[in-house]
């Protein structure tokens, strides 16, 4: 192939290139990336020139330990290991940890002499262990009255089984919407279900065993005045 031919056909390549929404690099044998498109440098919030000269094993952390050292000496020996390698990474624009899986090729026929490789990446769109809520602490008479509130007690039913007034109840309430960022008293409701301060096994609703600060207490659910629900 002439000089003009080949520069023909390596701007055609990298124009084809842009275009590809999948993350695409072409890497050397030793996993030091040469070029990469667009999608692969959104990955880390950068332009494809800045990823040039860095290695895939800089880039990715792989689940399995040494995984893509193993699979990149591979290559390298002229096998082609096909199945793609779990890997993590930090994202540039918001350092969100993003996972995926990586495919790595030779490019045309693996030459044990440093042949080289197409690093294609394939997005996980949602995370495959989605992060557990960490579960809430919350005091007696917080819990308490997160119980009668999810029973549909009104304020002053409330205020009267735990012995407070109107206002105070009010306090507590508007002090746990603060703190878990819920807007009203039914989103507060739910979200003390889904952080494991109410028993899902109970009715009428009770705060669940051993989340009380300071205090052992029973389930029974704190009595409402009867009458006073809503």
């Amino acid at each position: 192939m002439g000089g003009e031919e080949y520069t023909s056909w390596r701007n055609h390549f990298l124009l084809l290139l842009d275009r590809i929404p999948t993350p695409i690099a072409v890497c050397r044998a030793d996993g030091e990336v040469t070029v990469a498109n667009p999608a692969m440098a959104a990955e880390w919030g950068t332009a494809p020139g800045r990823l040039r000269g860095r290695n895939l094993q800089e880039l990715f952390r792989p689940r399995a330990v040494g995984r893509l050292d193993l699979h990149i000496e591979a290559l390298r020996l002229g096998r082609r290991p096909r199945h793609p390698i779990e890997v993590r990474w930090v994202t540039g624009a918001d350092g969100t940890e993003r996972e995926g899986e990586l495919l790595v090729d030779p490019v045309g026929d693996a030459f044990p002499a440093n042949p080289m490789l197409l690093a294609i990446l394939r997005v996980r769109t949602e995370p495959a262990h989605r992060p557990v809520e960490p579960m809430a602490e919350v005091s007696v008479v917080e819990g308490n009255i997160l119980a009668l509130a999810a029973a549909g007690a009104t304020t002053a039913a409330i205020g009267k089984a735990v012995g407070l007034t109107v206002d105070g109840v009010n306090y507590h309430l508007t002090r746990l919407t603060r703190r878990w960022r819920v807007p009203n008293r039914t989103a507060l409701v739910a979200k003390a279900y889904v952080l494991g301060v109410l028993s899902t096994r109970e009715w009428p609703p009770a705060p669940a065993p051993q989340r009380a600060r300071g205090a052992c207490r029973s389930t029974q659910s704190p009595h409402i005045p009867p009458g006073r629900t809503r």
